[in-house]
């Protein structure tokens, strides 16, 4: 049965804890290793992102072990309630393999209609971004904040941020650009760093292509609760990832979406 001893929410802050215990001893280490999943293109998996998930699977079989999970280095877990455990234990890998702090871990609690409690955690600078129904907060080296998205509505003054060209294909790089060459700012690499400071108000729009869910859900939940959207690019839901557009408030987004549609 599943433990009543804890919230979601708690439950959401140990599994963070634990993938921050476990990957910490290994970011800029000079003997970190990395195998390729791909056997065409790059796609690493380290030591840290395997034993972050085994650690955050170990606490939800304790606590959790009528849901579900789907993790991105072991797949997905049958339950019985109806609720998935999202985890992405290291999203950004090849940042992390290159000592950039902008990689983070990823975690959302979803149902039928998608997640509802999500984190994205950066353990090397110590932020942690939270949302859920009582809505989004950050913590870290600055003390604790609550998250409001921007108010931008003038797409030349829109700051957007993404992958690629790492990300997507070429398609999918005609429609990104359709966009970023009438804002104000683009930057590139971010990874789920960019969702976390879209939903700190740092940020207006984020852009990417080919993702999975385990890639965007923990976004999703950060942002909406912050006041932002998610869409793919046909304003359909996007939890199960594919192309997505975060947007900071709804007319933002509604004026992206209008150039993504058309490209």
């Amino acid at each position: 049965m599943t433990s009543t001893a804890f919230t979601d929410l708690e439950i959401a802050h140990m599994l963070a804890d634990a993938a921050r215990t476990a990957i910490l001893p290994h970011f800029r280490r000079s003997d970190l290793s990395a195998e390729n999943k791909l056997s065409e293109g790059f796609d690493p998996v380290t030591i840290a992102d395997r034993a972050a998930e085994v650690a955050m699977r170990a606490i939800l079989q304790d606590h959790r072990p009528q849901d579900a999970i789907w993790g991105e280095e072991f797949g997905q877990t049958p339950g019985q309630s109806g609720r998935t455990w999202v985890l992405d234990p290291i999203d950004g890998t090849r940042g992390f393999i290159s000592g950039t702090p902008t990689w983070g871990v990823l975690i959302a609690l979803s149902d039928g209609k998608g997640p509802f409690l999500g984190i994205v955690d950066q353990p090397y600078i110590g932020e942690r971004f939270v949302g859920s129904a009582e809505g989004a907060t950050m913590t870290g080296p600055l003390g604790p904040q609550v998250l409001q998205t921007r108010s931008t509505t003038d797409l030349d003054q829109a700051v957007l941020f993404t992958t690629f060209p790492e990300v997507g294909s070429q398609e999918d790089r005609a429609g990104f650009e359709s966009v970023a060459k009438q804002v104000k700012l683009t930057r590139y690499g971010m990874d789920c760093y960019s969702y976390a400071l879209l939903a700190a108000g740092q940020v207006d729009l984020v852009i990417e292509a080919g993702l999975n869910a385990y890639d965007v859900q923990g976004p999703i939940a950060v942002i909406q609760a912050a006041g932002g959207i998610v869409t793919d690019w046909q304003g359909d839901p996007a939890h199960d990832g594919g192309r997505v557009l975060a947007a900071a408030n709804p007319q933002i987004h509604a004026v992206a979406l209008d150039i993504l549609k058309k490209a």
